[in-house]
């Protein structure tokens, strides 16, 4: 399974990015999906997940301001940020669950990207 980001960059406050994740070497699109972030000297921490059906599951801090979608036939994984605050400023990860339901903990993930970075300047 390889899971590559992209859409990462720089923008000011009260910006928007769009990162993408397109993932190959699986044909299973049941599993949940989700995007992950770790910030310098933080822990790894879940921003968003969504099941195959397209239910999402969003961390208190992005509702309202993140968009998660999937595109189960093109294995891809989007992540529209608006309202770019300095505390969304981290590395972003794509990961693929071990289970159907989903739960915004590292532990329930097992394929990982490589990350793309996110810096949101004030």
């Amino acid at each position: 399974v390889q899971l590559v980001e992209s859409g990462g960059g720089t923008v000011q406050t009260g910006g928007a990015l769009r990162l993408s994740c397109v993932g190959s070497g699986y044909t299973d699109n049941s599993y949940c999906m989700a995007w992950f972030r770790q910030a310098p000297g933080k822990e790894r921490e879940g921003v968003v997940a969504i099941s195959s059906d397209g239910t999402p599951l969003y961390e208190e801090s992005v509702e309202g301001r993140f968009t998660i979608s999937r595109d189960n036939a093109a294995n891809t994984l989007l992540l529209q940020m608006n309202n770019l605050e300095p505390e969304d400023t981290a590395i972003y990860y794509c990961a693929r669950g071990k289970r159907q339901y989903c739960v915004l903990s590292s532990k329930y993930f097992g394929d990982w990207g490589q990350g793309t970075q996110v810096t949101v300047s004030s």
